[in-house]
């Protein structure tokens, strides 16, 4: 068995230690109090600047920001990077989904903190082309977690492209620069337009995604390289996984935004184990890219046509034996359970229960000193088995399908 080293024991520890010293403290709804009313009266004061934007409308308008925000969003992401994983180009990728992972979280989480309304509609006409689209209203506001992602992931993709084409060309990198600050804009106007934020959830998306674009960027070889070649990977990365669904905050409200997180969580957790096992095989430098006489158009487009499909079979069955394994191992433990919508038969009265907030934050604590009285969500677990599931198929057993295809 692999050694435990010391940073890796310290962050863990480090993170429990602050999921039960924020609960004890109620380190959420203090926070909460000093933001929330500056922030909703920022949301407030800022309708008649949305009213103006929205002045302009036109059915082109509509459609053009309705698709930019569908480009960027998460379900997007979660399609594209199995492609990109697929071409070739195994760094960018396994880069791009930890980065979504962690913009995913932070800014999650800092909408669960604060739970800032959205613009009030009406007076604000509010677009929702998409079911996407419909079940982002229903989060928070404050950031817009379209701004933070697009910063962090155009931003680091626009790095990886410098870096791979090696280009050192000053007026190449401006127009590179120019292009992704011209995206960003138009997915802050865009949010704006649709009614879905207000300018400081743009202001506070951009900061936040710059800082954690700087910070990526300082860390994002060392994460690499701990991915590929790291000692105890996997236990490391699902026991952080684990840390992470307890640290999440509680909203004043339930959103899907804890929903979302855990998907998420599962992508990087199924993403980093198949990695770390399958690094030299299928995810080197030297791999075949699209594009290429060793990966022709063809080839590419018969790996999508094999991979799509067995990926979300295996979403169906990891789906399907979470639900079975989960329940019973619960009941082995004595841990009580519920299920908000996979299971049936778990699934308490509207009249029973006390909250949502059950199924997010303050798991640890409910854990140690409560679980006699409260119940847990195991749709968490399921969603983390089955979003783990099927990123692991991605870069592991889909890659052995292409072999054996000669793909």
């Amino acid at each position: 068995m692999e050694s435990i080293s010391g940073w890796q024991v310290g962050l863990l520890g480090g993170i429990g230690s602050w999921v039960v010293f924020s609960s004890f403290i109620n380190l959420t709804s203090k926070i909460r109090s000093f933001t929330q009313p500056w922030v909703s009266h920022q949301v407030i004061s800022a309708t008649p600047i949305i009213l103006k934007i929205q002045k302009h409308q036109h059915g082109y308008l509509d459609a053009l920001f309705s698709g930019l925000s569908c480009v960027v969003s998460v379900p997007f992401y979660t399609a594209f990077l199995p492609l990109l994983f697929w071409s070739g180009h195994c760094k960018l990728a396994r880069q791009m989904t930890l980065l979504m992972a962690f913009c995913d979280y932070i800014g999650n989480c800092i909408k669960d903190v604060v739970s800032a309304p959205r613009p009030s509609s009406p007076p604000v006409r509010r677009i929702t082309a998409t079911e996407d689209e419909k079940e982002n209203a229903l989060e928070y506001g404050l950031p817009s977690s379209h701004t933070l992602n697009t910063v962090c992931l155009s931003g680091y993709l626009l790095h990886y492209v410098l870096s791979y084409t090696q280009t050192k060309d000053i007026y190449t990198e401006l127009v590179g620069l120019l292009i992704v600050c011209l995206f960003v804009g138009l997915i802050g106007l865009g949010r704006i337009y649709l009614g879905m934020h207000s300018l400081i959830d743009i202001i506070v998306g951009l900061v936040f995604g710059l800082g954690i674009l700087a910070m990526w960027l300082s860390l994002h070889e060392y994460i690499d390289a701990f991915v590929v070649s790291g000692q105890n990977v996997a236990t490391f990365w699902t026991v952080l996984s684990f840390l992470l669904l307890f640290a999440y905050p509680t909203p004043e409200f339930a959103t899907p935004s804890f929903e979302y997180h855990a998907a998420f969580n599962g992508v990087a957790l199924g993403i980093v184990i198949g990695i770390q096992q399958t690094y030299h095989q299928f995810h080197h430098e030297y791999v075949p890219r699209v594009f290429t006489s060793q990966l022709a158009l063809p080839a590419f487009l018969g790996r999508v046509l094999v991979g799509i499909p067995t990926i979300l079979l295996v979403k169906f069955c990891s789906k399907a034996l979470a639900k079975w394994i989960l329940p019973i191992l619960a009941n082995i433990l004595g841990i009580p359970v519920k299920s908000t919508s996979y299971i049936p038969a778990l699934n308490v009265s509207a009249t029973s229960k006390t909250s949502d907030k059950t199924r997010q934050a303050g798991y640890l604590q409910k854990f140690f000193f409560f679980s006699s009285q409260e119940t847990f969500d195991v749709d968490t677990g399921i969603r983390l088995l089955q979003y783990a599931g099927l990123a692991w198929s991605v870069v592991d057993l889909v890659p052995y399908v292409f072999s054996l295809l000669g793909l």
